[in-house]
């Protein structure tokens, strides 16, 4: 009895064991992927920043907002084809004065010069290249309620130009009317009836302001509508009396660089530049307006002086049309005299800056009422300014310069470069603020002030 007993018990703890094999070793499993989770968590706590999804619905993500904490998203309207791509279709017809189809190409950047991230850039194109940067900017969003600013990208100053012979008012105006009541009827305009919105323009504000009364240059109204005057309006050139919603951005020169790198080895090379000149003029002389005297009076004495290095314009085939020469003789030069031609703002100053020269100017509104985001405060950090009536004594002024007071201006002219620059439109992650960031970071900052946003 005993043995069976015994047995029964040996059975029965057998049993045991074969039951409870299955039980036991999946709690340890679990036990120590328990433990492993545990100090996984506690033990390494995450430090480091986490790049998180963007839905492809337009979802935000923290990081994006994180990134563009300084700045705020911005909302940029699919407009009907008519306002921006579909007037491309026209580039042959695009300006009255130069086929503009080797200019709207590379989204505006125009001809590549033969070396990475130099291009043929027309002066009158930044509305182009605003845009390129605008899609592919990280503080965009595609919800327009995360938004605080609203981009509209018009190509207003390519519609302008193609109109420019046209003798009926009423054709120049229809586009820029159309677009004010496209965007009338847009939901988010009635937040704060556009006061929230902008356009960038790649021509001046002449150009939009047509008078009922004296000379007529071909301009349309769209800046006089009063819709528009509501909004922001980004130009070249802002009108000084009359444009309190205008505001002034760069003209393109001919550097977009992709990398950050780009950007450090040509200020160094500019900073290297041997500039046996004093001074030069990049330029042509004008006739019936007031400002062809001092254009005159700087050719004048630069053609007289040892000092002067010149690069007369002329219309056709010019040295001045020439990206590379342009830039040799203003990398040459200490001084680059930049007098108010058409109107009071020059492409030249851009690239006298993007050349590491040092600007002269000949009117306040070159230059100082125009680019404050872009410039410092004082003038005399980067700039000369020689009034008219001390025009005919260039040289004289230039030279009473101190040589430390020269070199500093140049250091900071070219410290100027990355801000004043368009950069490449597929550059990503720059590590400096160009042109385009600088804008939506003031205006995002104008926005907040005047609708008192958090």
């Amino acid at each position: 009895m005993a043995a069976k007993h015994k047995i029964s018990v040996k059975e029965k703890e057998t049993h045991f064991t074969l039951l409870s094999f299955p039980l036991k070793y999946p709690l340890y499993i679990i036990f120590f992927f328990f433990l492993w989770f545990f100090l996984l968590f506690y033990w390494f706590p995450n430090t480091g920043s986490v790049k998180l999804f963007v839905p492809s619905d337009g979802g935000e993500s923290t990081n994006i907002r994180r990134k563009c904490n300084g700045t705020g998203l911005f909302f940029m309207y699919e407009l009907p084809e008519k306002f921006n791509s579909g007037l491309l279709r026209e580039c042959k017809n695009l300006s009255m004065y130069t086929d503009m189809c080797p200019h709207v190409a590379n989204r505006g950047l125009g001809q590549p010069l033969g070396k990475a991230s130099w291009y043929a850039t027309h002066q009158f194109i930044a509305e182009m290249i605003f845009h390129a940067r605008a899609e592919q900017h990280e503080c965009r969003t595609w919800d327009p309620s995360d938004a605080t600013l609203f981009y509209v990208p018009f190509y207003g100053g390519l519609h302008v130009s193609s109109k420019f012979g046209e003798p009926d008012w009423s054709v120049r105006d229809r586009l820029a009317i159309e677009l004010e009541d496209y965007l009338s009827q847009q939901p988010a305009w009635q937040r704060h009836q556009g006061g929230d919105h902008f356009l960038a323009l790649g021509r001046t504000a002449w150009d939009f302001m047509r008078s009922q009364s004296g000379a007529d240059f071909g301009a349309n109204i769209l800046l006089k509508l009063p819709r528009v005057m509501n909004m922001s309006v980004l130009t070249v050139e802002r009108h000084p009396w009359e444009g309190p919603n205008q505001l002034g951005i760069p003209y393109a020169s001919y550097f977009h660089p992709s990398t950050s790198d780009e950007m450090l080895t040509w200020q160094d090379t500019m900073r290297r530049s041997d500039r046996p000149h004093l001074f030069t003029f990049v330029g042509a002389t004008r006739t019936g307006v007031e400002k062809a005297a001092a254009r005159d009076e700087i050719l004048r004495q630069c053609a007289e002086s040892t000092r002067c290095h010149p690069l007369k314009c002329a219309r056709g085939a010019s040295e001045c049309h020439d990206p590379n020469r342009v830039l040799s003789v203003m990398s040459q030069s200490v001084f680059c005299m930049q007098p108010p031609g058409d109107s009071f703002t020059r492409r030249s100053v851009f690239d006298s800056v993007l050349a590491g020269c040092i600007p002269v100017f000949f009117s306040p509104h070159t230059a100082y009422t125009q680019y404050k985001w872009y410039l410092p405060s004082d003038p005399s950090e980067y700039s000369v300014y020689i009034p008219e009536e001390k025009v005919s004594r260039i040289e004289e002024q230039l030279v009473k310069i101190p040589s430390y007071k020269v070199e500093r201006m140049r250091n900071t002219v070219i410290n100027l470069i990355p801000g004043l620059t368009y950069s490449h439109p597929n550059a990503t992650g720059m590590g400096f603020r160009d042109a385009v960031d600088i804008a939506l970071e003031q205006l995002s900052k104008h926005m907040r002030e005047r609708f008192q946003l958090v």
